[in-house]
C-alpha cells in the first residue's frame, strides 16, 4: 500500500502588486478566510565599513504593532541586497546580524502606510571575537567542552564517546548546552552545583554521569569561554540557503513550556489551508494557537479528569523548572502548574487536535484496564506489566469547542495516524499502543475499551519463529509505515547497552524485531518514513542522521546487532567533540531532538527531503536523500532556538512558493533562557532567489 493522496481544499492567495516599500494591496477570492494578510516588502542593501556589501548576513524585519509580536528573516544575496517579502501593514524595526559583524542599529520602516518607495540601506561594522562569538549557535560553543579523561572509571562504564552521547541525550532533552545561560556559569564550580540541582531532572542524570567529574568539565568549560576563549566562526549562508524566508509569531508567556506543534493532517498537507496552527504549551496545561492571518494568538487550558489537579513537582519522574532538590530554593516554585502536561498535537481531517495528555492519576486505572485477559488477548493487562508512562488520550474539536478526554490502559507520548485512520502511540516501555477513533463514542466513554489494543514487545532472540524475549526500553518516537502496513518507534535509551534501537511492530503477525544502528550511531530518537518505506532516524546521542532500510538486513532476527548492513549513517554539519581517535568516536556536538520527512513537497526542496532538527545549532537541517547534501536553514533570533515538533502545509498549490511551507516551534525549556524570553511558532518558505518577492 502507498500513502493515500486526498482531496485538496485550496483557496487563493493575495496578490502582492507592489515592487517597493509600501506596497500596494492585494486581491483576495476567499474573502471568509483571506489566504494572506500580508501588503507589502521591504528592499534595501547591506554594507560594512568602506560600504563594503555584506553576503549572507541576515535581515530582520519585526514589529509589536500585530496582534502578537512578529518577525521575518531573510538572506542578503552576493551584493549584499535583500527583500523582506509579504509584510502585513505594520512599523517596523529592521536591523541585521551577520558572523563577523555587529548587529547594527534599527532602521524604523513603515509598510504600506508612508508610501515610500526608497530602498532603505543599513550599515554595519566588524566585530571582535569574543562579541561576534555571542551570536554563535550554541552546538560551536558545545564542541569546545571536554569530556572527563576517564569515563570508562565512571558510572556505567563508558568510553567518551558513549559518554558524551548520553550527556547530550541526558542535559539536551530541555534546552541548549552551550547558550549563554549554558556555558559553565564562568567556572563557579559551586553554582554548577546548585544549578544541577535546580531541577530534579537534571540532578539525576548528573549523578548517573558522574557528578564530580561532571562538575570539574563543566567548571573547566565555564572557566575558559569566560578567559576569552572562542570557537571557530560559523560559515554564512550560501547558495539554496540564503532563499530561506522565515516567519515568526509569538505565542504564550514568560513560563510557557511549548512542546511542538501541527499545522494540519501529516496524511494531507492540503487540509486547513491558512488556518490555525495548533501547539502545546506543556508546562502549564494549555492548548496554544496562532492565526497566520489575523496574527492572533490564543491559549485555553487542558482539563483533566475530577480529582486529577497533581503538577509535575508532586509526581513522581520528569521535574524541571520549579522542581529543585529537597533544600534548594529557586524563584520559579510552581511556574509549571500541569497535571494534564499535554504532549505532541495531531490533527486528524474531522477537525480535531489529538495529543497525549495525562488524564488522571498514574496508578488509577479504570477497571477494563485490570481486567484478565487484557484487549488483544495479552496474558496480561499494561496496568500490571510494570509499564512506565503516565499520559493518555484527548482530542480538541476545533468545530465544537469541545475537549474529549480518553482513557488508554497503557503510557502515551507521541502519536501517527496511519492511512486507514488508527492513532499509533508510543510512550510506553513494554508495549505498542493503538487507537482506532471509528470504535469510540465520546457519549459512551467505555467504547474506549473497544477502541484499543496493545501489544507486548517480544521478539525471536533465536530465529526458531516463537516471541521468547522480553524486550523493554521506552518507545519515544513512533511512525506507522504504511508501505507495509508495520510501526516503527525509536528508543533512545534501548538495548543491553543503553546505546539505543528501533523497532518494528507488524500488527498483522503481533511480531516485533529490533535494530540497533552500529557505531558510531547512538540514540535513536525521532523516526519517520519516506515513499519507498525506508525508516529514517534522528540520532541525538551522536549527532547523527541515518536511513535504515530493511530489505537489506540478511537477518531479521535477534536482539538488535544482526543488520548493521541495513543501515547508513550521515554526519550532520557543523562542529565536532574531541571524544577520541578514529570514526568509531565521531560525536557531532549538535543535538537532533526529532526529524520529519516532507513526503508532500511542502517546503519546495523536494519529495522525501529529510527535515533533521538541529535543536543544538539554532537550525532545521533539510537533507536531500538525493544528493546526500545537507542544507543548513540557519534561525539566527532570538538566539537559543530549541526546535521539537516538525510538518509542512501546503496552502496554495498554484501560489508556487508563497503557497507553501515548513512549520517548527521555539520549545526551550526553560523559555527564559532564549534571547527574547517568550515562544514562537515559525515557518520555512523557500523562494527561487533572495530578491523574490
Amino acid at each position: 500500500m502507498t500513502r493515500k493522496r486526498f482531496l485538496a481544499l485550496t483557496t487563493a492567495v493575495a496578490v502582492i502588486a507592489c515592487l517597493v516599500v509600501g506596497a500596494a494591496l492585494g486581491t483576495d477570492a476567499d474573502k471568509k478566510k483571506p489566504a494572506s494578510g500580508h501588503t507589502g516588502f521591504i528592499q534595501g542593501t547591506v554594507t560594512s565599513g568602506d560600504k563594503t556589501p555584506e553576503a549572507g548576513v541576515w535581515v530582520i524585519a519585526e514589529t509589536d504593532d500585530l496582534p502578537t509580536p512578529y518577525r521575518k528573516i531573510v538572506v542578503t544575496n552576493d551584493k549584499g541586497r535583500f527583500v523582506v517579502p509579504e509584510l502585513p501593514e505594520a512599523d517596523y524595526e529592521v536591523w541585521v546580524r551577520g558572523y563577523g559583524l555587529r548587529d547594527s542599529e534599527r532602521t524604523p520602516v513603515s509598510v504600506a502606510r508612508t508610501g515610500s518607495r526608497k530602498p532603505i540601506a543599513i550599515g554595519t561594522e566588524a566585530a571582535d571575537p569574543v562579541e561576534d562569538a555571542r551570536n554563535y549557535p550554541a552546538n560551536y560553543w558545545l564542541s569546545l567542552f571536554e569530556p572527563p579523561a576517564d569515563t570508562e572509571s565512571l558510572p556505567g562504564g563508558r568510553n567518551q564517546h558513549v559518554w558524551m552521547s548520553q550527556f547530550k541525550l541526558s542535559c539536551q532533552l530541555c534546552h541548549q548546552m552551550g547558550a549563554t545561560r549554558t556555558r559553565g556559569l564562568g567556572g563557579d564550580r559551586m553554582a554548577l552545583d546548585v544549578g544541577l540541582q535546580k531541577a530534579r531532572s537534571m540532578n539525576g542524570p548528573a549523578n548517573g554521569l558522574g557528578r564530580d567529574a561532571l562538575l570539574d568539565a563543566l567548571a573547566d568549560w565555564g572557566a575558559q569561554n569566560a578567559a576569552g576563549r572562542t570557537p571557530p566562526q560559523p560559515p554564512r549562508p550560501t547558495g539554496i540557503e540564503r532563499n530561506f524566508v522565515i516567519t515568526q509569531w509569538a505565542w504564550g508567556d514568560l513560563y510557557t513550556y511549548a512542546h511542538d506543534q501541527i499545522a494540519t493532517d501529516k496524511r494531507n498537507p492540503k487540509l486547513y489551508p491558512n488556518g490555525k496552527i495548533w501547539g502545546v504549551d506543556l508546562g502549564n496545561d494549555r492548548l496554544l494557537s496562532v492565526d497566520p492571518v489575523t496574527h492572533e494568538a490564543e491559549a485555553q487550558s487542558v482539563p483533566t479528569l475530577p480529582g486529577h489537579d497533581l503538577p509535575w513537582c508532586d509526581q513522581p519522574g520528569f521535574a524541571t523548572l520549579g522542581c529543585p532538590v529537597e533544600g534548594i530554593e529557586t524563584p520559579h516554585l510552581g511556574a509549571y502548574d500541569n497535571p494534564a502536561n499535554p504532549h505532541n498535537p495531531m490533527m486528524d481531517d474531522t477537525g480535531k487536535v489529538w495529543m497525549t495528555t495525562q488524564i488522571r492519576h498514574g496508578d488509577d486505572h479504570p477497571e477494563f484496564c485490570t481486567q484478565e485477559p487484557g484487549p488483544n488477548a495479552e496474558p496480561r493487562s499494561p496496568s500490571t506489566l510494570d509499564s512506565s508512562g503516565h499520559r493518555q488520550l484527548g482530542y480538541y474539536d476545533t468545530k465544537t469547542k469541545d475537549f474529549t478526554l480518553i482513557n488508554t490502559c497503557f503510557g502515551t507520548h507521541h502519536l501517527q495516524f496511519d492511512e486507514a485512520g488508527v492513532l499509533w502511540l508510543s510512550g510506553d516501555s513494554r508495549v505498542i499502543g493503538w487507537f482506532d477513533p471509528s470504535k469510540f463514542d465520546p457519549a459512551r466513554p467505555e467504547s474506549a475499551q473497544d477502541a484499543q489494543g496493545w501489544s507486548r514487545v517480544e521478539v525471536d532472540a533465536d530465529g526458531d519463529g516463537q516471541k521468547d524475549t522480553v524486550r523493554g526500553g521506552f518507545n519515544y518516537g513512533i511512525i506507522p509505515n504504511d508501505s507495509d502496513g508495520t510501526v516503527w518507534t525509536g528508543r533512545p535509551g534501548g538495548g543491553p547497552n543503553g546505546l539505543g534501537e528501533i523497532l518494528r511492530y507488524d500488527p498483522a503477525t503481533d511480531t516485533h524485531e529490533i535494530y540497533e544502528p552500529p557505531a558510531p550511531g547512538m540514540g535513536p530518537r525521532g523516526v519517520d518514513v519516506d515513499s519507498k518505506g525506508n525508516i529514517w532516524v534522528g540520532l541525538g546521542g551522536s549527532g547523527h542522521l541515518a536511513k535504515f532500510d530493511r530489505s537489506k538486513c540478511a537477518q531479521t532476527w535477534g536482539l538488535g546487532d544482526q543488520c548493521p548492513e541495513g543501515w547508513t549513517l550521515y554526519q550532520a554539519p557543523g562542529p565536532e567533540i574531541d571524544t577520541g581517535e578514529g570514526p568509531e568516536n565521531v560525536t557531532s556536538a549538535d543535538f537532533h531532538y526529532y526529524l520529519w520527512t516532507d513526503l508532500y513537497n511542502t517546503l519546495g526542496m523536494g519529495k522525501d527531503t529529510v527535515i533533521l532538527n538541529g535543536t543544538g545549532s539554532d537550525s532545521l537541517l533539510a537533507f536531500d536523500p538525493k544528493t546526500e547534501k545537507f542544507s543548513v536553514i540557519r534561525v539566527p533570533y532570538p538566539l537559543n532556538l530549541f526546535t521539537r515538533g516538525l510538518d509542512g502545509r501546503i496552502d496554495d498549490p498554484k501560489a508556487g512558493w508563497k503557497g507553501r511551507g515548513l512549520w517548527f516551534d521555539n520549545g526551550a525549556d526553560p523559555v527564559l533562557h532564549s534571547e527574547i524570553p517568550q515562544s514562537y511558532v515559525g515557518k520555512v518558505q523557500l523562494r527561487p532567489n533572495p530578491l523574490a518577492r
